[in-house]
């Protein structure tokens, strides 16, 4: 029950900024709060997160092979997906959305709920591989539905938060600590942040129109994200993870629904944001029926 009213707290703020936007229409500019949310605030998130607990050597092994698994069905899947959309934009979004999910505000709690506290260990390190994730393999693929491979590139060096983030980690390994008197203002530039990228969230879910859906592009996602990945997950994490509270974070770190960040980086570099807000709301609901079936199931 706990748990269910957190995710429900969640969705609010998806709600209201879908409502804000039918409500205000242009003069509720969306652009503006994405540029906001990921060159000033967005860098605060990313180095709270990452300091505020000391990085657990042991646990290497979970971000590697999150990292691994990822990699390696890009590698297969970026062959159909040439074949399957024509569209450079629409390519990207099928390849990304298929691997950047919510590792954090979803992850996390369910992992703890699922498997319980020792598996926090895991899903917070796991979570710190999938920002650089976002940061990297995310821009790259989203610049490339409007620019170059060079200017893709660049685009991932230009973000602050990349950056914030390699400090953030080099920081916390040298066993650096936020002055108390900076705390507060550091934690509240990152739930600020979380707020709006929710409320960009909604604003874009508020844009989508019934004709613009692209069925195809959906019926891929949802089934890169919810077939192919736990079946290959489940063929593969075996010999790669012996431990099964590992198996089991791994498979659920690698199914969670899209995470909230796709909407901003496809709105950032013009990238179909208002597909990517409905793929995005369409994997979380699909998700919460989904989890149901995979827990009785899939978890060891």
């Amino acid at each position: 029950m706990d748990l269910a009213l957190s995710v429900g707290g969640i969705y609010l703020f998806i709600l209201l900024g879908f409502f804000g936007k039918l409500r205000f229409g242009e003069r509720l500019h969306e652009r503006t709060l994405v540029l906001i949310s990921i060159y000033l605030l967005q860098p605060m998130l990313v180095f709270w997160g990452l300091t505020r607990a000391p990085i657990d050597r042991r646990a290497v092994e979970a971000p590697l092979l999150f990292v691994g698994f990822i990699l390696l069905f890009l590698l297969l899947v970026l062959p159909l997906v040439h074949r399957l959309f024509r569209d450079p934009k629409e390519r990207s979004v099928a390849v990304v959305s298929s691997i950047i999910g919510n590792t954090g505000n979803l992850g996390i709690p369910l992992g703890i709920a699922l498997f319980g506290e020792s598996s926090v260990l895991y899903t917070s390190i796991i979570n710190l591989a999938n920002v650089f994730l976002v940061y990297t393999v995310g821009v790259y693929f989203y610049s490339r539905g409007n620019f170059s491979v060079r200017e893709s590139l660049l685009n991932i060096l230009r973000l602050p938060p990349i950056w914030f983030g390699v400090g953030a980690i080099a920081f916390n390994l040298v066993g650096g600590r936020i002055p108390k008197p900076l705390e507060l203002p550091l934690e509240m530039g990152a739930y600020a942040t979380m707020v709006l990228q929710l409320l960009i969230f909604g604003i874009y879910l508020a844009t989508v129109r019934r004709e613009a859906v692209h069925r195809g592009l959906a019926l891929f996602v949802m089934g890169a994200k919810f077939v192919a990945i736990p079946l290959l997950a489940w063929m593969l994490l075996p010999f790669w993870a012996s431990d099964p509270l590992l198996f089991n974070v791994l498979l659920l770190e690698l199914i969670v629904p899209m995470a909230v960040m796709n909407v901003n980086l496809a709105a950032l570099y013009d990238c179909r944001p208002d597909q990517v807000a409905l793929l995005t709301f369409l994997t979380s609901v699909v998700f919460l029926a989904y989890l149901f079936a995979m827990s009785s199931w899939a978890f060891r």
